[in-house]
């Protein structure tokens, strides 16, 4: 369950592209443009619907979408931040999360009955303007989620107590704080001030005030439910494998008795168009300046706004946009830069974000956004960039409608449509005007909208001053309006005194058939066919990974950054050259490591695969690794190093595993994969090189294309572009990766983050390898303990005790002993009463004192089995699962081999594979203010305590333990 910000940085990397409006990934997403290069959808691409409405107003949208026996059901509430009164901010945000605590007649919590039919893609989210909740579940389940929301719509008030009201007022007040932990995490409160006045619906934070969440009342409650839940409020869409038929009977049986509520008034369209520009300087704990300059623009649905979304495009949406040319390639004055739009119904942002190199100023950079945009506008884009463009956004597109359900699913799609345009289908007036669009209307647009009334906010290194809060107040008594006399209810045939309707059958496994061939390089193919989209996506398999940089050299990061190099710059392309070649033809590619190996991928149009398939070619075995693309990569590169340190987590994850496995060990670096900024400095074109002729070559390769074609049609292209790869020299090996053994005994390590509001706990051991036989055994009884929402540690740490948003367990693939962990941001005043929690709960559960029980394994059981047809909907996760065969020696019937393994488990099966875990032998890394968590964890005495700076070094302290970070030693993890 999140609240949404204004938009967030993750956003705006480049080659993000949006769903039809942009709207639906659960905030006012800050996106490249949503539309199509073409007049009208290409055939195939469309969201073909239904729809009607019930006599209580509730309207529903049908897609039928058979390719596989699943269900999205999604519904969005017409209401958000922005129709909050003064005094009660954060109240939509709450809600969402209190219609998740049980209803009348399904007490407890709401993910309990999902997780017993293997309910995928659930979650809910809340924006300025809408509440959304989704899920998709296997077609025979179709009946319990519509029993469910509807139960929560027409039967919530009963179960809203005080105690709950207080439970989830606690979990979103420690989501406020993760969300401000982190650098930069005031700036969209920041941002929301400036560009809106007060008492403009957008003023405040869809997160609201600590004071108004306390000051927030049952009776205040109730009545935000009886104004804003009822159904013709409301917006219900079905897609997947229903008709609409089918889906009129069901609906009107679930829904159909529930009353309507009252029509309450939206806000009127406010741009707040602003008289001036103003700027602001904001100090914080930030490892580089960032520069955000935002524009109030047209709202969501208009002409305006559309062709705003190409604009952005050409200025600052991709590698080759105009600020990434000349503040990025040419001037080289920020590491990264970024343009994108976000909308919403009131009115929109247009934003540009810029991410300043250490040692330049920011006004430098200001002042050539403020020449590029100028020079834009006066002498408007080029047809070529223009057409560039619209291809990106109409792949986007494409790719984007693969997906029934979940964040940016079709059904979000038609839902915002209607939501916020009252036709299903706006997304479609959106792509023809994208598609339409000139370079002059761009000019004429962007005159219009990006001239005076900017605000620029400045984040600077320095000390972080928390934000203000006024005092909640009062607000005058929600009066509603009455009903209107136009709706009227249905007799319900429904019994819902006999609880939540549990299907008796579910849909059984399919996974596409593996088809096989061997190129002439040496590399084998395997093809599974998916024709949901026209698009094939190739994954180039290889060996080497983060286990190869202890090899030779020891320079860590290596094989992440030589495969991040190949795309910039190949054969006849340089950089820039390259990724314009790309965006001409809709194509995304690029390359990567992880701990076992590197991977190279394309995602090509099926209509562009041939060419596609050349530019993929020269980028595996041409690539340039030109010495100014290098140093240009290297220096953004360290800049993310530096910002992984000032994140918590990231901060974490880069110290553990020097820990766990101990330095020199193949395993030991950063999570990440990033290395050292001392290692990656120190990289060289020859190291570059080297890495490549070693390990990105075609002989003991694998290549999974998955997608819209066939074993017939893509051999022969692939041995055109890739069949003579001959690479000189012989490949490279790692040989085993290295056996550790487990501490002696429990460390703590204790990392410093000055005035955090929260600590990021995170413990874990080495366990046996992905390739070991007892694997999904351990992955059961892991998920048992943490591994989804209503696993015991986050009950425990957030819906009991609400110390945390949220708290989880997981254990990554490796080909060696693989690292488990256990996780929980907890705030800061209760950092040791949470790890106290936390290892009272693994030494229960491993030790056997509270081993799982029958109940736990039947509903894991459950989830594991009945989420398969649900799990493998897209290409990308199929293509995921048949990379994980290729990489830990998994035969084709995996996957069903899997299954039958997780039928056949007995909770003395999944206690003993619990016991893989040793309690007594656990390491913790706690990121926190150390002047407020140090001596209360000390007081734990869990083991050694040692505090490390964020490259994992050892810091004296004041309250000693100065001796190194030892490895430990003990019993064998396997």
């Amino acid at each position: 369950m999140t609240a949404s910000t204004r938009a967030r940085q993750g956003l705006l990397h480049k080659g993000t592209l949006a769903l039809a409006l942009a709207t639906a990934i659960g905030a006012t997403a800050l996106v490249p443009a949503p539309a199509s290069a073409q007049a009208a959808p290409a055939a195939g691409v469309d969201i073909a619907y239904e729809e009607f409405t019930l006599p209580n107003g509730l309207r529903v949208i049908v897609h039928e979408d058979r390719k596989a026996p699943i269900v999205a059901v999604n519904v969005w509430y017409h209401v958000g931040s922005k129709d909050e009164p003064r005094g009660r901010t954060g109240f939509a945000h709450l809600f969402e999360h209190l219609m998740f605590n049980g209803s009348e007649n399904a007490p407890g919590e709401y993910f309990t009955p999902f997780e017993l039919v293997g309910a995928t893609d659930m979650n809910g989210t809340t924006n300025t303007d809408r509440t959304n909740y989704f899920q998709n579940v296997p077609t025979t389940a179709l009946d319990l989620a519509l029993w469910m929301e509807s139960d929560r719509m027409g039967h919530l008030l009963g179960a809203v107590d005080q105690k709950t009201l207080d439970e989830q007022r606690g979990v979103v007040q420690n989501e406020k704080r993760q969300g401000e932990n982190q650098p930069y995490g005031q700036v969209w409160t920041k941002l929301n001030q400036a560009l809106y006045p007060e008492g403009h619906p957008y003023h405040h934070s869809v997160i609201g005030s600590m004071a108004d969440l306390n000051a927030a009342a049952l009776e205040d409650v109730h009545q935000w439910f009886r104004a804003w839940y009822g159904p013709n409020n409301a917006v219900l869409v079905l897609a997947g494998d229903i008709d609409v038929e089918t889906a009129k009977k069901k609906v009107a049986k679930y829904f159909g008795d529930i009353p309507a509520g009252p029509d309450m008034a939206q806000p009127a369209i406010d741009i707040a168009v602003r008289p001036a520009d103003t700027r602001e300087v904001m100090e914080d704990r930030v490892p580089q300046a960032r520069i955000y300059r935002a524009w109030n623009v047209p709202p969501t649905g208009t002409v305006a706004v559309d062709q705003l979304h190409v604009l952005a495009q050409v200025l600052g949406g991709s590698d080759t946009s105009r600020l990434e040319k000349r503040l990025v390639h040419q001037d080289k004055l920020v590491d990264s830069v970024s343009a994108g739009v976000s909308e919403s119904q009131l009115g929109s942002n247009f934003l540009v974000m810029a991410s300043v190199k250490d040692g330049v100023d920011p006004k430098k950079v200001e002042a050539i956004i403020d020449e590029e945009l100028a020079r834009l506008l006066d002498e408007g884009p080029t047809a070529e960039e223009v057409a560039q463009a619209q291809t990106v956004i109409r792949a986007g597109f494409i790719r984007g409608i693969e997906r029934i359900g979940g964040f940016g699913g079709k059904a979000d799609a038609l839902a915002s449509c209607e939501i916020y345009t009252g036709e299903p289908d706006c997304f479609r007036d959106s792509l023809a005007t994208v598609a339409a669009v000139t370079p002059a209307q761009l000019v004429a647009v962007g005159q219009q909208w990006l001239g005076d009334g900017d605000h620029t906010l400045v984040v600077v290194p320095g000390e972080r001053t928390p934000l203000a809060e006024e005092p909640a107040v009062d607000p005058a008594p929600l009066q509603l309006p009455p009903v209107a006399g136009k709706y009227s209810t249905t007799a319900s045939t429904v019994d819902r005194s006999t609880g939540v309707p549990m299907p008796e059958q579910f849909p059984e496994l399919t996974f596409p058939e593996l088809q096989r061939a061997t190129l002439s390089n040496g590399t084998e193919v395997i093809l599974a066919e998916r024709h949901a989209v026209p698009v094939v996506q190739l994954n180039y398999l290889f060996d080497g990974g983060y286990k190869a940089d202890a090899l030779g050299n020891d320079k860590l990061g290596t094989s992440s950054f030589a495969m991040s190099m190949l795309d910039e710059g190949a054969g006849a392309y340089g950089a820039l050259e390259f990724a314009a070649r790309a965006e001409a033809l809709g194509a995304n590619l690029g390359a990567g490591a992880s701990l076992d190996g590197g991977s190279a991928y394309l995602s090509a149009l099926k209509d562009q695969l041939d060419p596609s398939l050349a530019l993929f070619a020269d980028m595996l075995r041409q690539p340039r690794f030109d010495t100014a693309e290098i140093d240009r990569v290297k220096a953004s590169w360290i800049a993310g190093i530096k910002q992984e340190k000032a994140r918590p987590n990231s901060a974490a994850l880069r110290v553990m595993p020097p820990l766990l496995y101990g330095e020199g060990h193949a395993y030991a670096m950063p999570f990440s994969g990033t290395g050292t900024e001392a290692s990656i400095a120190s990289l060289t074109r020859d190291d570059l090189v080297g890495y490549h002729a070693a390990w990105v070559r075609p002989e003991n390769a694998t290549l999974v294309v998955v997608g819209d074609t066939t074993l017939a049609e893509v051999v022969p292209m692939l041995e055109k572009h890739l069949g003579d790869w001959d690479p000189a020299g012989e490949p490279a090996a790692t040989g085993e990766v290295a056996k550790v053994e487990r501490p002696e005994q429990s460390r703590v390590f204790l990392i410093d983050q000055p005035g955090a509001v929260q600590a990021n706990i995170f413990v874990g051991q080495l366990v046996p390898s992905t390739k070991s036989a007892q694997a999904t055994g351990f992955e059961f009884a892991n998920t048992v303990l943490g591994g989804q929402f209503s696993a015991r540690l986050n009950m425990n740490l957030r819906e009991d005790k609400h110390w945390a948003y949220g708290s989880y367990s997981f254990a990554p693939d490796a080909v060696g002993q693989r690292p488990w962990l256990a996780f929980a941001p907890v705030q800061i005043d209760k950092t040791a009463e949470s790890m106290a929690e936390l290892k009272r709960e693994i030494t229960e559960y491993a030790g056997g004192k509270a081993p799982p029980t029958t109940e736990e394994v039947a509903k894991v059981r459950a989830n594991e089995i009945r989420s398969l047809p649900g799990a493998y909907e897209t290409a990308s996760s199929v293509a995921g699962t048949i990379a994980g065969m290729v990489r830990y020696d998994r035969p084709d019937d995996y996957v069903q081999r899997r299954q039958a393994e997780i039928e056949s488990l007995t909770p003395a099966q999944v206690a003993a594979a619990a016991g893989t875990i040793e309690p007594s032998a656990l390491t913790w890394v706690v990121v926190g203010d150390l002047d407020q968590i140090e001596e209360p964890v000390r007081a734990l005495d869990f083991g050694t305590v040692q505090v490390l700076d964020a490259d994992g070094n050892p810091v004296a302290t004041s309250a000693g333990a100065t001796a190194a970070a030892a490895t430990g030693d003990g019993a064998d993890a396997e």
